[in-house]
């Protein structure tokens, strides 16, 4: 059985609404005014691809990837109490929490604060490294990861929430005055620059190359019939 996209049928789906519509390609005066084409439903831009997503998504993947170092070797927070000051990173309390002891709350925090965020960093890259070079590389594969990426971005914020408990749990003194480093920051920030970027990757990219061997057959066929 063979199957026809809503692409190749000519029609495009809108982003903001779901609504199907025939695509109706720009004229030239709409072309020199950046015009694109609306929604009949609800006026928003339509595209047949997102806008330079694998552009956008390197962009971002960069970004959150160079905050990643600092996330992991700056302090998360600094603690201050009567015997001395004390900076602690997200290592050092897995490190604490493990010899101390409380070995599962350590394997929470190394998976999510350090595992997750370096795993969705490089599926992306590999989603939006095969997807430049139009790669017809296991694609039912490729989607999956990408939808598991994209499942785990929703959960994004226990990261955010594992440093949190890592900033009162660790070597918590009593008179201590606790506040958050700048590794916090740079962490918060990879977090909130993956959930971008996972967003901005159109896996419809994954099947375009997929899709255009599947007709190269009947189009050389057409060319060149059987005498």
């Amino acid at each position: 059985m063979k199957f026809h996209t809503a692409h190749e049928s000519g029609y495009v789906s809108c982003h903001a609404c779901g609504h199907v519509q025939p695509h109706v390609e720009p004229d030239a005066a709409q072309a020199r005014q950046h015009a694109h084409e609306r929604c009949e439903r609800c006026r928003s831009p339509m595209h047949a691809r997102h806008p330079d997503s694998v552009a956008r998504t390197w962009a971002l993947l960069i970004a959150a990837a160079l905050l990643y170092i600092p996330a992991n070797l700056l302090p998360v927070m600094h603690t201050a109490s009567l015997v001395g000051d004390e900076d602690d990173t997200i290592m050092s309390g897995v490190v604490y929490f493990w010899t101390s002891g409380d070995w599962p709350l350590a394997v929470i925090v190394f998976i999510a604060s350090i595992l997750v965020p370096m795993l969705k960093l490089s599926v992306l890259a590999l989603l939006a490294f095969t997807a430049q070079r139009r790669s017809t590389w296991r694609p039912v594969e490729r989607t999956k990861l990408y939808r598991i990426v994209e499942f785990i971005g929703r959960w994004s914020m226990l990261d955010i929430f594992v440093v949190t408990l890592t900033v009162a749990l660790v070597r918590f003194q009593s008179l201590a005055v606790i506040t958050a480093g700048p590794g916090a920051i740079a962490f918060g920030s990879v977090v909130i620059l993956t959930m971008i970027a996972s967003m901005q990757f159109d896996p419809r990219l994954i099947w375009d190359p997929v899709d255009e061997d599947k007709h190269k057959p009947a189009q050389l066929t057409q060319d060149h019939p059987h005498e």
